[in-house]
């Protein structure tokens, strides 16, 4: 299939658009670091929080949501959902401790909290391990629905996908810095949504699906439309929404959902003006996140079972798509195909739309790791702020050139799912404790790194289960990661030295995080007679969980009361949306409590 000449038009223009906000802002995005990689903390928390909301909108998340539902249904989806608990903890607990904190990026939080030569080590390394290794997978997942959307769509090999795709997305990321990132993603967003309920509508209008309640009656789609899934199954029920809630949320580092905040989502927090907007900012993103992207990609998807029942008819309907990205996230992209002309050109757009927000995002908060935290720390300390941002704008297009070489060795969006969630696996409890634990120190970060990374690569790589002959599932895989990992890096946390008291007190003094395991430090500070700020002031950790509950009972409602409507179930409707108003009530009483300080930090 071939974008008609009008859908170029729409295409070229909104490009257009894009690289001329990024020309506009880089003058000001070049002058220093702090304007390349933060614009200034100056931001305001509706445009960051938007800004979190479309990095996340990225062409590879309809792939993953339509992979998931064809193959494990609507109840599938709890694999990602279950990572709005984690995403509320940072809203309420974290993001305000990393505001307080005033660091560049989150990796020279390490410093702060640990010091010495074994944290300037681990600065340096994980610089690299997640600004190029982590930040490549991650991007490479993205670039794979491109080149499988363009496939599609334009009938172009996988090579001058990734060479088109890379090519936009680097001029822009490398004149605008974070600002001219930030800008467009609220352009981005709004074509993106736009462009999501569009092929919804559409795809629920293709004669063989018959509109929504042809949908939903059809015999290939009602058994897959349950939220929950089939409790008397447990081969289902555990794999899809025990382990997700009962293990996965709190115990593994995915990004854009890192327990205890991190990754792009710590820059955009960390660019906020204070403490209470990067915590409103936070909040918006799981909102939308959550609440309300999903359901037009879950629809697309279900359509997509009955124009489309499985992968070899997929691939009857285009020929020209090689067998080794053949998979069930190919079907989002071929349910395009029956956009009008036009309609197709806005799609398009908001699909590049997506694809520049995420990889322009991730570019510029892994060449912040590259240049502060590693080329500034280690290799030039006394390079200026224009040399850094040329190293930035040097690092950015390279890390686009490794993502565009990996994502041709991929094949579908879950393989690369999974694979992101077992390295991350046991090393997201270390990430909630550090804040309120003194005694983890810089060694249980390095061996919870590099044991989750080595489970990962063995059950991946080199055998698919943890013993020669014992084939294990992607579940069983997550929780040997948790459990090694887990043991592991408490084991050295009690083996080790303890991190010097002198920089636990200037911690304690800078992101005043309390509770009961810093309670000895504190003690220790009163006892030399150092000064405490805002000694006295209430622990809100116990209501700030509180309103990561109520928060989440919001958007749960909110998402399943959406799903009722859809599904005609009224009844079920109106309880959920009952629901939703009453944990937004207690959230509101709440909210003096857990914002943190209105005041510049």
């Amino acid at each position: 299939m071939q974008l008609a000449p009008l859908d170029w038009t729409i295409v070229l223009a909104y490009l257009a658009i894009v690289l001329a906000i990024g020309a506009a802002v880089s003058r000001r995005a070049g002058k220093d670091t702090s304007q390349y990689f933060l614009s200034g903390r100056n931001l305001p928390w509706w445009l960051l929080g938007v800004s979190m909301v479309a990095t996340t909108f990225s062409t590879d998340t309809p792939n993953l949501v339509t992979d998931i539902v064809r193959q494990n249904g609507v109840a599938g989806n709890w694999v990602w959902w279950a990572f709005l608990l984690t995403g509320m903890l940072t809203v309420f607990i974290y993001a305000k401790l990393w505001r307080r904190a005033g660091v560049l990026t989150d990796l020279e939080f390490y410093e702060i909290r640990y010091g010495g030569r074994p944290a300037a080590f681990l600065r340096g390394f994980r610089a690299l391990y997640l600004g190029v290794f982590f930040n490549v997978m991650i991007m490479a997942t993205v670039t794979l629905a491109a080149i499988k959307i363009a496939g599609v769509l334009l009938g172009i090999p996988p090579v001058q996908a990734v060479l088109l795709a890379a090519l936009v997305t680097v001029l822009f990321s490398t004149m605008g810095g974070f600002r001219g990132v930030v800008l467009t993603d609220l352009l981005l967003f709004v074509t993106a949504i736009g462009g999501s309920i569009a092929v919804a509508w559409y795809a629920l209008g293709h004669p063989e699906v018959g509109g929504l309640q042809g949908l939903l009656t059809h015999p290939e789609v009602s058994g897959r439309l349950s939220i929950l899934p089939d409790l008397r199954d447990t081969d289902a029920l555990i794999p899809l929404l025990v382990i997700p809630l009962a293990v996965q949320w709190w115990s593994v580092w995915y990004p854009g959902a890192e327990p205890g905040g991190g990754g792009y989502v710590a820059q955009r927090m960390l660019a906020a003006r204070s403490e209470s907007e990067a915590t409103a900012a936070t909040l918006l993103f799981n909102l939308a996140h959550y609440a309300i992207r999903p359901w037009p990609w879950i629809l697309v998807a279900l359509a997509s079972i009955i124009v489309y029942p499985t992968v070899d008819s997929l691939g009857e309907a285009f020929p020209g798509i090689s067998r080794a990205i053949l998979g069930d996230d190919l079907a989002y992209a071929a349910m395009l195909t029956f956009l009008p002309t036009g309609v197709l050109g806005i799609v398009a757009a908001s699909l590049a739309a997506a694809y520049m927000s995420t990889i322009s995002t991730h570019l510029n908060w892994g060449s912040s790791y590259v240049v502060h935290d590693f080329w500034a720390r280690f290799v030039e300390p006394e390079a200026d702020e224009r040399r850094l941002v040329r190293v930035g704008r040097i690092s950015t297009a390279l890390l686009m050139v490794l993502a565009a070489a990996l994502a041709l060795w991929l094949e579908h969006a879950l393989q690369a799912f999974h694979i992101l969630l077992q390295i991350g696996a046991g090393t997201g409890l270390l990430f909630i404790l550090r804040w309120f634990w003194w005694r983890i120190n810089a060694w249980s970060e390095i061996t919870a790194m590099v044991v989750s990374f080595a489970v990962a690569f063995y059950v991946e790589l080199v055998h698919p289960g943890l013993f020669p002959g014992a084939e294990l599932s992607t579940s069983v895989k997550l929780l040997a990661g948790v459990g090694i990992t887990t043991v592991a890096w408490v084991g050295v946390t009690f083996l080790t030295e303890p991190v010097d008291r002198g920089v636990l007190r200037e911690f304690v003094a800078l992101a005043r995080p309390g509770g009961p395991g810093w309670r000895d430090i504190e003690a220790e500070a009163r006892r030399e007679g150092l000064e405490l700020p805002r000694e006295g002031e209430p622990w809100n950790v116990p209501a700030g969980i509180l309103a990561m509950l109520a928060a989440s009972t919001v958007v749960y409602a909110t998402l399943f009361g959406t799903g009722m409507f859809l599904y005609g179930r009224l009844s079920a409707a109106i309880l959920a949306t009952a629901v939703a108003v009453g944990a937004a009530v207690l959230l509101l009483r709440l909210w003096p409590r857990v914002r943190g300080s209105t005041l510049d930090a």
